[in-house]
């Protein structure tokens, strides 16, 4: 018997118990990946090639880590998010390397950049002033900081029912042929609120009139001032609608096969609530192709437009897409960038770094970049962080038959000690 193969078993056992003291340590860290030591058994060759029956103990061969899910935990954090599947969050650090983790305890630094708590900069695809997002070379993502602008409306869609069984209130012997003030002139009115080139609110009325049967002018009121005026600034329709008979989508006159096309107007300046005067706002485009004319009471279904007015930062959302939502005061929400992940061919060939990040190497390969849910990659979890996957109850029974291991290695020294005191003790 040799000292050999004890000190090997010895010193094996004593790395074995780093390893697993290791992970009990990092049970708790957000991220963190159970690691395992391997080993193998140390034999002598001739050179002959043959190896000797009697092995020398135990090496070390390697301690790698167990990249498998680990369980999900709510947080309070507005950047916290964690992947569900396989991949790595990117990020560069102050020195401008690549690194890679499972740690998605994010925040924002004092440049607008997400961060973790090292300071690297996790990477992305950024988006423009458009909120549209600019696919390329992943860069460090931030957010922003200025309101949104204000969009002026283009556009009305009104989604309602005329009541076939309506009167008809037009007069065309009576001058004005409405009055807004007077609700025996017109049937039915209905408001939506557009926006001005500044943000600025605008209240837009619309009065159904029934001309005839299965016809209805329709007339429109900005802030209570008249939407197409004639010559002596008295109110006009907009547009007059005509009706099948069964009271479907109102008629094309051009073309009956085709839906009645939106019909254009000019809403004009005009003092809102607070004394402001607003900006004309030109070209609108009123989308009527869906109302009806039914034998049941007016009712609005749906009033739309694509306006809206100017906004401060409220919230930041992740999307299980990787997309980052900036939602504003205003309701509007714009994506500001999305997060890009990465992949490796072999992801035990990482290197780990401290702080929770990996570093590629040649045996991990190169990284494959993509978006979340796309190929091999898992989706975002937001306002949730991926805790460690040590088992501590497995890690708790190794640790003791290490243990036992250890004290079997140094019990076979000791024997080997007294067989060679006999010997001495033999002269």
């Amino acid at each position: 018997m040799s000292f050999q193969q004890g000190v090997s078993g010895l010193t094996a056992s004593a790395r074995n118990l780093e390893v697993i003291g290791n992970n009990v340590a990092n049970a708790s860290t957000v991220g963190a990946k159970v690691a395992r030591a391997e080993f193998a058994d140390v034999y002598a060759r001739a050179i002959s090639g043959g190896a000797s029956s009697i092995g020398l103990g135990v090496s070390q061969t390697a301690v790698t880590q167990q990249f498998s899910q680990g369980s999900f935990k709510s947080t309070d954090g507005p950047l916290d998010m964690a992947i569900n599947g396989g991949g790595f969050f990117q990020l560069k650090d102050l020195s401008g390397n690549s690194q890679y983790t499972r740690n998605g305890q994010f925040k924002v630094d004092r440049d607008g950049f997400i961060t973790n708590t090292q300071g690297a900069r996790l990477l992305g695809y950024p988006a423009n002033d458009q909120g549209v997002l600019v696919p390329g070379q992943a860069q460090p993502l931030i957010l922003p900081t200025a309101g949104i602008k204000p969009s002026v409306t283009t556009a009305v869609t009104l989604e309602l029912n005329l009541d076939a069984r309506s009167t008809t209130v037009y007069d065309e012997a009576v001058s004005p042929l409405i009055d807004f003030a007077d609700a025996k002139t017109y049937n039915n009115a209905t408001s939506v609120n557009v926006y001005d080139s500044k943000g600025q609110e605008v209240s837009l009325t619309y009065y159904f009139q029934k001309a005839a049967a299965d016809t209805w002018n329709v007339y429109a009121a900005a802030n209570g001032a008249v939407v197409n005026p004639d010559g002596e600034g008295l109110p006009q329709p907009v547009t007059t609608i005509t009706f099948p008979p069964n009271g479907t989508a109102p008629i094309n006159l051009d073309d009956d096969t085709l839906p009645l096309a939106p019909i254009p107007f000019d809403v004009p300046a005009t003092s809102n609530f607070q004394g402001a005067v607003t900006e004309p706002i030109p070209g609108v485009e009123l989308d009527l192709s869906t109302l009806t004319q039914y034998g049941a009471i007016f009712g609005v279904t749906n009033v739309t437009q694509d306006g809206f007015p100017p906004g401060q930062l409220n919230a930041i959302k992740i999307q299980p897409n990787g997309i980052v939502l900036a939602t504003y005061s205003s309701g509007q929400s714009t994506p500001v960038g999305q997060v890009e992940l990465a992949t490796f061919r072999n992801v035990q060939g990482l290197q780990p770094l401290g702080g929770n990040v990996w570093g590629a190497t040649f045996e991990s390969g190169d990284a494959v970049p993509g978006t979340p849910g796309s190929g091999n990659l898992g989706v975002l979890q937001a306002g949730v962080v991926e805790e460690s996957n040590v088992d501590l109850t497995q890690e708790l029974v190794a640790m003791m038959v290490a243990q036992r291991i250890y004290q079997a290695n140094a019990q076979t020294i000791k024997t080997q000690d007294s067989v060679l005191q006999t010997l001495v003790n033999l002269r």
